[in-house]
């Protein structure tokens, strides 16, 4: 259930307020101030990289900045599915739950990449989405999509190849982070999550990284701990590491563009 931070019930909300809504785990603030989605930063990579100034013009409905924090749930599998969402910071996790109570994490999201595209066609999410690092999203109500779907040529065919896209992302995820020793498992994981930007990469906790990969938490920290004795990560801070790229690649037993052009 939705709150409204400092809400008179009299008040009318307008397509240009400004209004905070706060659950248990997110807090929301109305952007309705389209200009800014085409100066994101993350735009050319995002659902919306080839929106015109005219496809603009048809979104009535706002568009909702989601600050979520690390660990918290962005939705559940089961969930009501009213809106897909663009990570514009931090790092996402898809999780599918087994009978045991073990998880399998399906695929990683990384800044530009669409999260719940199966509520397109789907009344709830099939997964579960949380934030392994404190993250910025954009909530796009279906209803936006659709219209622009129905008036925009362009939308069509892109949230097309957005879904091709996660599709090819999933079986990547599964390929690279599934099969291989430990070792493999865990050089590819960082050259995944190398960032370019920043010549860095920062780890998720090794029981997260345990999890990805189908390893025990105790051979995710003992691994990581020998890539660190050999130089293969050289520590920063806390759980951020600059990448020995060469030697990640050999070990990994894959070339590294192959392993970061399935980050978004």
């Amino acid at each position: 259930m939705f709150t409204v931070v400092g809400f008179d019930p009299a008040f009318k909300i307008s397509p240009f307020s400004w209004v905070e809504r706060v659950n248990h785990t997110t807090s929301y603030t109305f952007r309705p101030e389209l200009a800014r989605c085409r100066e994101c930063g993350v735009r050319k990579f995002a659902l919306f990289n080839n929106l015109t100034d005219e496809d603009f013009k048809l979104v009535h409905m706002p568009v909702e900045d989601i600050a979520l924090p690390r660990r918290n749930t962005l939705y559940n599998a089961g969930d009501q599915a009213q809106s897909i969402y663009t990570l514009r910071s931090g790092l996402i996790k898809l999780v599918h739950y087994l009978p045991d109570g073990n998880q399998r994490v399906v695929r990683l999201v990384k800044p530009g990449g669409t999260i719940g595209l199966e509520a397109l066609v789907s009344d709830c999410f099939t997964h579960h989405a949380e934030a392994l690092q404190e993250s910025k999203l954009c909530r796009i109500p279906i209803a936006v999509i659709e219209k622009l779907d129905n008036e925009s040529p362009r939308l069509h065919k892109q949230v097309l190849n957005r879904w091709h896209q996660a599709v090819m992302e999933s079986d990547n995820w599964l390929t690279q982070m599934s099969t291989g020793t430990a070792r493999e498992r865990v050089a590819r994981l960082c050259l995944f999550l190398h960032d370019d930007v920043t010549s860095t990469c920062t780890l998720p906790g090794r029981e997260d990284i345990g999890a990805m990969l189908g390893i025990t938490t105790e051979t995710a920290s003992r691994i990581i701990a020998d890539f660190r004795r050999h130089d293969l990560l050289e520590f920063k801070s806390r759980n951020i590491f600059v990448l020995n790229l060469p030697e990640l690649r050999e070990v990994a037993g894959v070339d590294g563009a192959h392993v970061s052009d399935s980050a978004n």
